[in-house]
C-alpha cells in the first residue's frame, strides 16, 4: 500500500532519483529557450526607441569615440610586432578593443540596432513603430560617425599619437583601397550578420560576454569584413591624408557598408531570428 502511495505522490515531470534541488539546479544551468532570448533582445530594442533625443545622441558619441580604440589598439600591434605572416591574427584581436569598450559600456551602436529594434517592429507592424526605428537609426549612425571623426581629427592633427603609430593607423586604412563596391557590399554583410549574431548570443553568455564579444569582433577583423562605424575611422584618415575625395569616401565605402551592414544584421539576422519564434510568441 506504501509503496502504490509512493508511486502516485511521485511528479510525472521530474525524473527519478533526482532531488527537488537539483531540479531547480538543472533549470539554472539550462540555456534559456529560443522565445526568452528574443523576448530579451526585443525588450531591449523597445526601450532604446523610448530614450531621449539627448541620450540616443550622447550615447551614439561615446560609441564612436569608444570604438576608435579598435583601430588604434590594432596600430599598437603593427608598430611593435615583427613583420610576419602571423601578425594579422594578432593585430585583430586590437579590433576587439573598441567594441568591448561599447558593448560592455552601453553605448549606442547602429549595427547592434539594426537587429535590437527591428524585432519590436517586426512584432507590432505599424508606422508609429516603423517611425521610432528610423529615428532611432538616424540619430545613433550620425552621433557614431561624428564621434569617429572626432577621433579622427584628434589622431591626425594632435601631438597625442607618435608617427609610428599613425603610420599603422594608416596603412591598415589603406586596406578598403583595393576594395571594389560589391566587395565592399559583401563583407558589409558578413559583418553585420555576425554583429546581430553577438547580440544574440549576449542574453544567454552571462559570465562570458566578453567573449562573445571577442570572438565575433575577431572574425570580423581577420575576415576583412567591412563595418559602418569601425570603419569610418578608416575611411576618414584615407580623406585626410589625400588617398580618397569626400565624395569617394561617401559612394564606395558609406554607400555600400551601409547597404551591407543593414541587410546582414536586418533583413538577414533579424528577420531569421523572428522566424524562429513567430508561432511561440
Amino acid at each position: 500500500m506504501s509503496k502504490r502511495t509512493s508511486r502516485k505522490s511521485h511528479d510525472p515531470g521530474k525524473p527519478k532519483g533526482i532531488s527537488e534541488r537539483e531540479v531547480h539546479d538543472v533549470e539554472e544551468m539550462s540555456s534559456p529557450r529560443t522565445p526568452v532570448i528574443y523576448e530579451v533582445v526585443r525588450r531591449l530594442g523597445d526601450e532604446e526607441m523610448e530614450r531621449p533625443v539627448t541620450s540616443l545622441w550622447w550615447s551614439g558619441v561615446a560609441a564612436g569615440l569608444s570604438i576608435s580604440f579598435s583601430l588604434l589598439s590594432q596600430a599598437f600591434f603593427e608598430a611593435y610586432l615583427p613583420a610576419a605572416p602571423w601578425r594579422p591574427l594578432v593585430s585583430g584581436f586590437g579590433y576587439c578593443v573598441g567594441f568591448l569598450m561599447v558593448v560592455l559600456g552601453r553605448q549606442q551602436l547602429f549595427t547592434e540596432s539594426t537587429i535590437t529594434v527591428v524585432l519590436p517592429v517586426l512584432s507590432d507592424l505599424s508606422w508609429q513603430n516603423a517611425w521610432r526605428m528610423t529615428r532611432l537609426w538616424a540619430i545613433v549612425l550620425v552621433a557614431n560617425l561624428s564621434g569617429t571623426l572626432f577621433a579622427t581629427l584628434f589622431a591626425t592633427y594632435s601631438p597625442a599619437l607618435t608617427p609610428e603609430i599613425y603610420h599603422g593607423m594608416l596603412t591598415i586604412s589603406r586596406g578598403l583601397l583595393a576594395l571594389g563596391w560589391w566587395e565592399m557590399v559583401f563583407r558589409g554583410v558578413a559583418s553585420g550578420f555576425l554583429i546581430a549574431a553577438m547580440v544574440w548570443m549576449i542574453p544567454s553568455a552571462e559570465s562570458a560576454k566578453f567573449w562573445v564579444i571577442t570572438l565575433m569582433t575577431y572574425l570580423i577583423a581577420i575576415g576583412g569584413f567591412t563595418h559602418i562605424v569601425a570603419g569610418s575611422m578608416e575611411a576618414y584618415l584615407l580623406v585626410l591624408s589625400g588617398d580618397w575625395q569626400w565624395w569617394q569616401m561617401l559612394l564606395q565605402f558609406f554607400v555600400p557598408v551601409l547597404i551591407g551592414n543593414m541587410v546582414g544584421g536586418t533583413a538577414l539576422f533579424a528577420l531569421i531570428s523572428y522566424a524562429q519564434v513567430m508561432e511561440e510568441i
